[in-house]
């Protein structure tokens, strides 16, 4: 088997030797594009041997493969300058503008990639070096592949440290404990309406894979596994991530889910299954915010993605996701947000999170919504997920951890009150103006002295709220 570890470090020590290539985010950008392109050619190899009538929607010219092209594929093919000028003046704009008229679902997926990457390489020995690094790998050798989806996870976690492209990764441990928790079942139609790099859906398929016994079963979890997500990087990593996962055709969706009127969703658009990190600390732009009816127009971005989550569920359909602490409590549109909520869901339980499972692209306190529509809430139980013993936070190097969610699953089907847990009845929350930030009461008060990684989380929340209170008044103006 290729020694992909080797492959990969020595792709990143090329690429630091390039003048083009400034900081992490570009470089995995970079090699966000090669990637794709390498791991869809070996997949229309593949496809090419098992159905003698499939064409793949890349001109043989473009092709990474060497028998088709000796721009990547071929170790000895083209380099330097004459390369570079291929790849920005040919490769780019070709695939840009793939002819996508007969409907070609694949040849969409390679246009909207490229229509929102570049090449930042500058140097084409460069270049050409790496190429040469990703011709050891053959994405048709499953232990290959295997081994490459475990490293993938990898990079695509080097971007909470890659500054505002952190946004797009969620910590594994949490995507696969809410989708351990929610459960998808073979046939049920899944969603994740703000799929960043694709944690939730890989974690679906995954758990999907397990329930499988036949093709047809196999083939229904490629139909009916879900993304949307409207930043190029992301989408390029998610449709790549779930190439890696044998989907044939990614049904990841290359726009702005916030971007047309909650009413143009109709009952064919609802799901089963939600399992989503919406975007939070952030505000939408484009007036989005009015295509959601007056009573639920805010700015911030969170809110709104609730507001189209509840909308787009089935009435029977569970959700899984994340929301920040000012996503729970605030008068106003957001009370109005979490009164429809309460109303139209039953919200069955809030686990609450330590405000560091985000770091370092994010330092504010989170919490794990567990709901169902159709029902309204007679009570929400509360679970505080506490630091392992001795930590005081989590880091780079000591990230949340799936083990950590264990008593939480033990506890789960038997519910008692205990330290870590509680339950309040809806009135309670009715009379509180239906603030959901409601705090352990079981909890013995302590004096914690707090890290300057913490106190600059709170001062982060402290300003977000503020802010939001600012365009709230701004827009009551």
């Amino acid at each position: 088997m290729t020694n992909i570890t080797g492959v990969l470090k020595s792709i990143r020590d090329i690429m630091r030797m390039d003048t083009g290539l400034n900081g992490d985010a570009q470089r995995i950008e970079q090699l966000g594009w090669m990637l794709f392109l390498k791991i869809f050619s070996d997949k229309d190899r593949e496809l090419e041997v098992l159905n003698e009538h499939y064409t793949s929607p890349i001109p043989p010219e473009y092709h990474w493969i060497k028998e088709k092209g000796n721009w990547a594929g071929d170790n000895e093919g083209m380099t330097g300058d004459k390369l570079l000028t291929f790849v920005d003046q040919k490769l780019f704009p070709a695939l840009r503008n793939i002819d996508i008229s007969v409907g070609n679902g694949r040849a969409l997926i390679v246009r909207e990639v490229f229509e929102g990457n570049h090449n930042y390489m500058k140097s084409g020995i460069n270049l050409r070096k790496v190429l040469n690094k990703l011709n050891e790998l053959d994405f048709n050798i499953a232990k290959d592949r295997h081994a490459f989806g475990e490293l993938y996870e990898t990079i695509l976690k080097d971007l909470q440290n890659a500054g505002k492209s952190g946004e797009f990764y969620t910590p594994r441990a949490i995507t696969n404990f809410i989708t351990d928790i929610i459960d998808p079942k073979l046939g049920e139609k899944i969603l994740d309406p703000a799929c960043g790099t694709g944690g939730y859906l890989t974690s679906a398929i995954e758990h999907l894979e397990q329930q499988a016994n036949s093709v047809e079963e196999r083939k229904s979890i490629q139909d009916n596994v879900h993304g949307w997500e409207f930043k190029p990087l992301p989408y390029l990593l998610a449709t790549t991530n779930l190439i890696l996962h044998d989907i044939e055709l990614p049904k990841i969706k290359f726009g702005d889910s916030l971007s047309q009127p909650l009413s143009n969703y109709r009952q064919r658009d609802r799901v089963d299954v939600i399992l989503a990190n919406p975007p939070f600390g952030s505000f939408v732009g484009d007036g989005n915010e009015t295509n959601f009816p007056a009573n639920y127009r805010t700015k911030e971005s969170a809110d709104l993605f609730l507001v189209l989550m509840i909308h787009l569920l089935k009435n029977g359909g569970r959700a899984g996701i994340v929301l920040p602490d000012g996503s729970l409590t605030g008068d106003g549109v957001k009370q109005r947000i979490r009164e429809k909520l309460l109303t139209e869901c039953n919200l069955h339980t809030i686990v609450r999170l330590p405000n560091s499972v985000f770091q370092p692209y994010a330092t504010v306190a989170t919490n794990l919504l567990f709901f169902v529509k159709g029902t309204p809430t007679k009570e929400v139980w509360y679970y505080e997920h506490r630091l392992p013993e001795g930590q005081k936070a989590y880091s780079k190097t000591k990230t949340i951890r799936l083990e950590e969610f264990e008593p939480i699953k033990q506890w789960w089907n038997n519910r008692q009150e205990h330290e870590q847990a509680w339950k309040v009845d809806i009135q309670t929350i009715i009379e509180r103006g239906y603030d959901l930030d409601i705090k352990n009461p079981n909890r013995q008060e302590e004096v914690h002295e707090y890290t300057s990684t913490e106190l600059i989380g709170l001062l982060e929340s402290s300003m977000l709220k503020s802010q939001m209170l600012l365009e709230q008044l701004k827009s009551e103006l």
